[in-house]
């Protein structure tokens, strides 16, 4: 009877070490020497880690496991195309500098257009838009104030004059320059002289 209690003793042990790897891996049991009885000291030793590791994390359940993180961590992954676990630290501090510039970049947009700390990105680049379509506007009222209508008128019928000009006298002048056999504008005069002088 004593002897069957000394088997189930051992049979004990095992079995709590392998409990004990699969509640806390990282614990590393001292293997038992084969030679060696098992001690009840060596059984309460197992059990308190695992009773101690329980406690742990009764204490910390609010704290996300194992899985969860390695879920945050692969999708953190897909959201920035982030190919390894490598860049990861990379890919977190870039994304933190950029949003850290951004909020500065909106934060002093804010403080220019005097709107409210808590205005949303929507407000700002709405507001932004109407500056940037007042000052279109007020650029061309100085233009026609500097101009006046009449002036500006009279530049928009000189353009169509020069639409209706332009291409007749593009055209009398190529016929000039292949018959008086030049190339350059400014040699018409000179070749029109010397026909002049060679009729007399």
């Amino acid at each position: 009877m004593w002897a069957d209690q000394l088997i189930s003793l051992k049979d004990l042990y095992k079995s709590l070490k392998m409990l004990s790897a699969e509640l806390v891996p990282w614990h590393n049991l001292k293997k038992q020497d084969e030679n060696e009885g098992v001690r009840v000291e060596d059984l309460l030793f197992i059990v308190d880690t695992m009773l101690e590791e329980v406690e742990n994390k009764e204490k910390d359940s609010n704290k996300p496991n194992f899985q969860i993180l390695q879920a945050i961590v692969s999708h953190f992954q897909k959201l920035f195309d982030v190919p390894s676990l490598n860049g990861v630290y990379p890919r977190m501090n870039e994304v933190y500098t950029r949003l850290g510039e951004m909020n500065n970049a909106v934060r002093n947009l804010q403080e220019l257009l005097e709107l409210d700390s808590s205005s949303s990105l929507c407000m700002v680049v709405s507001t932004v838009g109407k500056l940037c379509r007042l000052v279109n506007e007020d650029v061309n009222e100085k233009v026609m104030q500097v101009l006046g209508p009449e002036d500006l008128q009279s530049i928009i019928i000189k353009l169509e004059e020069h639409e209706e000009f332009f291409p007749a006298f593009q055209a009398f002048t190529n016929d000039l320059l292949e018959i008086l056999e030049i190339d350059d504008l400014d040699a018409i005069v000179p070749a029109v002289k010397k026909l002049k002088i060679l009729s007399y």
